[in-house]
């Protein structure tokens, strides 16, 4: 390969999708070329066809979809004219992928360390003892502590954002010359996620290693990309570099999306395209209504420790304290945002709320509206849940496929609105689906049937139904493209303006932070270690561990200061 020659070169490229419906044509004459050590970012929204693009790459397509036309060459050789056997030694080996969700990607039966190693012994010479040590190695590069002991632990012992380290040291084990990063690091906290993109940026220098980064955040693509395509409805349409893309965009699409993105600056005005529109209509600000600023909140000393077991007998040992002493109040129509890295316990403070933890030894008190959540017998805790709902990060794994979206709404409102008739849930859950932005027909369809943006509107439209006084979010809108998360949002601060709703956001998304929060707590080790205004914890935060995540921040800047 010479130096001018690219290391993946796409021509042409065509994939059709078979439905109900008939044919989809999900990548349509897709084109690009990436060299070595260079990062080429494929950005768009949920369907536009850049995982897809990546699935063809690797040929991975599913059932239902097939390469039609165009040619796809890595370092000079036509992967389409390649039998099954030999594309097994180039997934892996050659070209590496990190997917987007590591907890359905990783074998949640194998030890992290054992599914490096079946990469090492696929694609690499190592062997025994020495594969075992590149696997510690690894997982060390990429920022797991305590590797020797970690190497022999399950996934589910590990955080979201551990996953995601682990799936990279997978992806990267077989040191490939071609590594596809899809949404990478969609499950991080920033600084991990600094992290993570500088040491990928190291790797990538140091073995000549080109990278196709699919994402939709913009921030990382304005910090780490060469070379920028936008992807809508299967095309490309717009293509060019980095600096280029951000300081001139061509195309509308391109400035819409940057519209979407959340800032401190953005505060009060919506950011989805109709929101816009509609407050440009009534020729008003949206102004947040006054409310009776009350307490309805009061959490004080909140300890959730969970036993470390040891020996034949499984004796307590020592005990993890992944909550120490969280003390905070939340008053009606505030949004407080709970910030920390992965495993500082802002999320297990959720569920500790909630009464969604086992085997954890919980104390402290949590008083909602004068009545303590955490002493709370089964039938007073039922009463309770009505007035504290949940947003999980993941709504197709917190809706039950089995359900019917109607039946999902009522499920909840049979349970705690025992008062209502079924003509009476019926029409709520009606009324509910219209306040998200859904059509009447979801609530005979199942979730799988849904984006994953709406399925987050469901979610939402579930926590509502019993109308809570407290809604915790947790991530809610981590997975979802720029303009669906604006959806969302400017769907949050409606609501919280209509219905006085206290919010508990825990989220790494300082640009949702900063456009959303009233207040902000920042935790680590368990502990709060700062709670202040919005505007004086992001612009004079006073604890180290604050500024070290506000450092860590992607930002993002376009027109002519985006060149600099």
């Amino acid at each position: 390969m010479t130096q001018d020659t690219p290391l993946l070169a796409v021509q042409g490229l065509d994939v059709d999708i078979a439905g109900e419906s008939g044919m989809t044509h999900a990548v349509k004459r897709l084109q690009l070329a990436i060299s070595q050590r260079e990062t080429f970012a494929l950005v768009g929204e949920s369907g536009c066809g850049k995982s897809m693009t990546a699935l063809a790459l690797l040929r991975l397509l599913p059932d239902a979809g097939r390469i039609v036309g165009g040619q796809i060459e890595l370092d000079g050789e036509d992967l389409n004219r390649l039998p099954e056997s030999a594309m097994r030694g180039v997934r892996g080996g050659r070209i590496g992928i990190i997917f987007q969700e590591p907890s359905t990607s990783l074998n949640p039966v194998m030890r992290v360390g054992d599914q490096i190693i079946e990469t090492l012994l696929a694609h690499t010479p190592l062997r025994g003892a020495a594969a075992r040590a590149r696997a510690i190695d690894w997982l060390r590069r990429v920022g797991i502590p305590e590797p020797d002991r970690r190497v022999d632990d399950y996934p589910f012992q590990f955080s979201g954002g551990q996953k995601q380290r682990v799936m990279i040291a997978i992806a990267l084990a077989a040191e490939p010359l071609l590594l596809i990063a899809d949404e990478p690091t969609t499950a991080l906290d920033v600084t991990v996620q600094a992290q993570v993109l500088d040491l990928l940026a190291d790797i990538q220098q140091e073995m000549g290693m080109a990278v196709l980064l699919i994402t939709h955040d913009l921030a990382v693509v304005k910090n780490v990309a060469h070379h920028v395509a936008l992807m809508r409805g299967g095309e490309i349409v717009e293509s060019a570099s980095a600096e280029e893309f951000f300081r001139a965009p061509k195309h509308p699409y391109a400035r819409q999306l940057f519209d979407a993105i959340p800032t401190f600056e953005k505060r009060g005005v919506p950011l989805s395209e109709p929101a816009r529109r509609a407050q440009a209509g009534e020729g008003a600000v949206v102004r947040r209504r006054v409310r009776d600023p009350g307490v309805v909140l009061d959490v004080q000393d909140l300890l959730v420790h969970y036993p470390v077991r040891k020996g034949p007998l499984r004796r307590i040992a020592s005990w993890v304290k992944a909550v120490d002493g969280v003390t905070f109040t939340l008053r009606a129509g505030e949004t407080l945002a709970l910030l920390g890295e992965s495993g500082c316990g802002k999320t297990t403070t959720g569920k500790a709320l909630l009464r969604l933890i086992d085997g954890a030894r919980i104390s402290g008190r949590a008083m909602l509206l004068g009545q303590d959540l955490l002493t709370a017998d089964r039938r007073r805790l039922q009463r309770l849940r009505q007035d504290i709902q949940i947003v999980f990060q993941d709504p197709y794994a917190s809706l039950d496929p089995r359900m019917r979206v109607g039946d999902i709404l009522d499920e909840g409102l049979e349970s705690l609105r025992r008062g209502m008739t079924v003509q009476e849930r019926a029409a709520h859950a009606a009324r509910l689906i219209e306040r998200v932005g859904l059509p009447v027909n979801t609530l005979t369809r199942y979730p799988h049937e849904f984006s994953g943006g709406q399925r987050q509107r469901i979610a939402i439209a579930r926590a509502l139904a019993v109308e809570p006084k407290v809604l915790i979010c947790d991530e809610p809108t981590s997975a979802l493209d720029v303009s669906v998360q604006a959806q969302i949002l400017d769907l949050l601060r409606e609501l919280q303006d209509e219905l006085g709703i206290a919010y508990l956001f825990i989220t790494h998304n300082f640009g949702v932070v900063e456009y959303l929060a009233d207040r902000i707590a920042v935790m680590e080790g368990g502990r709060i270690i700062e709670l202040g205004e919005a505007d004086a914890v992001l612009h004079a935060p006073r604890q180290d561990m604050t500024r070290r995540l506000l450092d860590a921040v992607p930002r993002l800047q376009f027109g002519p200061a985006a060149a600099g």
